[in-house]
């Protein structure tokens, strides 16, 4: 995974009034925060954000938010969207090190059609997004699961999972996903 480079400029003055100025000059608000870090109220151009996350890794793309304090690590903790126009309206940057793991969502997907399921079966996948915990470097953009070999009443669990090499996922052993 490479980073991407996305420029931020501290914002002054917070809640509603100041936040709409500042979307009509074409910015979204933003914070940075994270472990050993004072929160940092940013301004950043929301055509930036969607280009950096529309990516294979999605939300868990490692940006370098360039500041006017330097440059830091940085992924997407959260984003507030409009529910209509679907337009982002404030996003959270959450601190990461490269030697320090981190916890992200990464989506999971079933691939193909299991042999239950021509049998008459039902499948229910049941995680859609799977907790993990790793570098950020080693996350992966998804994880994937053949599930063709699938039978009547048989399920894909966690520890069926391959992961890559220092990432390990944060849920039970015997909790099923499939």
């Amino acid at each position: 995974m490479e980073t991407q480079t996305l420029k931020a400029e501290v914002r002054e003055g917070r809640g509603k009034g100041p936040a709409r100025q500042l979307r009509m000059k074409g910015l979204i608000p933003a914070v940075f925060y994270g472990p050993g870090k004072k929160p940092a109220n940013l301004a950043v151009s929301p055509l930036e954000v969607t280009k950096s996350i529309r990516g294979e890794f999605g939300r868990n793309q490692v940006l370098e938010l360039q500041i006017p304090s330097g440059k830091e690590l940085a992924v997407v903790r959260d984003l507030a969207v409009d529910p209509v126009t679907r337009d982002i309206l404030h996003v959270d940057f959450y601190s990461v090190a490269l030697d320090r793991p981190v916890r992200l969502r990464v989506p999971f997907i079933a691939k193909g059609r299991a042999i239950g399921v021509a049998a008459g079966g039902v499948l229910h996948i049941i995680a859609r997004e799977i907790p993990v915990l790793g570098l950020p470097m080693n996350i992966p953009a998804t994880i994937e699961v053949d599930i063709s070999g699938l039978e009547l009443h048989h399920s894909i669990k966690v520890r069926d999972l391959k992961m890559p090499a220092g990432v390990t996922v944060a849920l039970p052993l015997d909790r099923p996903v499939v």
